[in-house]
C-alpha cells in the first residue's frame, strides 16, 4: 500500500477537534460494549483495518468475546447479540450507511422505547464519530499499530 500523508502529524490542530469529539464520547453514558461495538461494526461496513485491528483489541482487554467479534457482521443471524445491542447495531449500519436513507422511522422508534433521547444522541454521535475516524484512516492508509 502506498504511503500518504499522516494528518495527525502535519495538521495536529485539526485532530485535536477530533480528540475533543472523541473525549466527549469516551464520557457519554454509553457502557463500554456499546461503544466498541459501534467502532467496530462502523470499521467493518467501511473496510478500515487501522480502526477494526484497535478497536478489536480494546473490545477484547474490556472483556468482549472473541466469539462474537468474530460473527459481529452477522449479528441479525445470532442469539449472541441482546436486543439493546440488536438495535444499537441496527442503528450504526443505518447511520454508517446514510446514503441508503438513513436511520429509519422504525429503528428510530425502537430505540426510543429502548433508550433515553440523551441516550440516543450520545449513540448518534458516536457513530458520527467513529466514522469519521474511518475516513481519515482509511483515506490516509493509517498504518496498523504494533
Amino acid at each position: 500500500m502506498e504511503k500518504r500523508i499522516q494528518i495527525d502529524e502535519i495538521e495536529p490542530i485539526a485532530y485535536e477537534g477530533m480528540y475533543v469529539l472523541e473525549k466527549y464520547f469516551q464520557k457519554s453514558q454509553l457502557s463500554t460494549t456499546h461503544k466498541e461495538l459501534i467502532k467496530i461494526r462502523t470499521s467493518q461496513i467501511n473496510g478500515c483495518a487501522f480502526c477494526l485491528d484497535m478497536h478489536t483489541k480494546v473490545a477484547l482487554e474490556n472483556g468482549e468475546s472473541l466469539q462474537r467479534i468474530v460473527v459481529l457482521d452477522g449479528w441479525r443471524e445470532t442469539n449472541l447479540f441482546s436486543e439493546e445491542e440488536k438495535i444499537l447495531l441496527e442503528m450504526t449500519e443505518e447511520i454508517t450507511l446514510i446514503h441508503n436513507k438513513g436511520l429509519s422511522a422504525a429503528t428510530y422508534q425502537k430505540a426510543s422505547t429502548t433508550f433515553s433521547d440523551t441516550y440516543i444522541a450520545q449513540v448518534i454521535m458516536a457513530i458520527t464519530v467513529a466514522n469519521a475516524w474511518n475516513r481519515i484512516a482509511i483515506s490516509t492508509h493509517k498504518p496498523l499499530l504494533d
